[in-house]
């Protein structure tokens, strides 16, 4: 396996790993303003929508890759 057959595996698991993320960011900022910390879950949201970013760039890497 080449280096970039072995990027793309990667690439392909960091996408389904950063959605699991930013799910369970998503999660905790729910609990967070239950208990009142509204502060607290508007930080943890930006941090999901900062790994929804990212995952845009996992994306256009592994686009980048399949184009050869």
């Amino acid at each position: 396996m080449t280096d970039i057959e072995k990027l793309k595996h990667l690439l392909e698991h960091w996408i389904e790993h950063n959605k699991e993320h930013v799910r369970v960011y998503r999660e905790w900022a729910d609990r967070a303003e239950a208990v009142g910390r509204k502060e607290l879950a508007g930080i943890l949201r930006d941090i999901a929508m900062e790994n929804e970013r990212m995952e845009g760039l996992f994306k256009k890497a592994l686009e980048d890759i399949k184009k050869g």
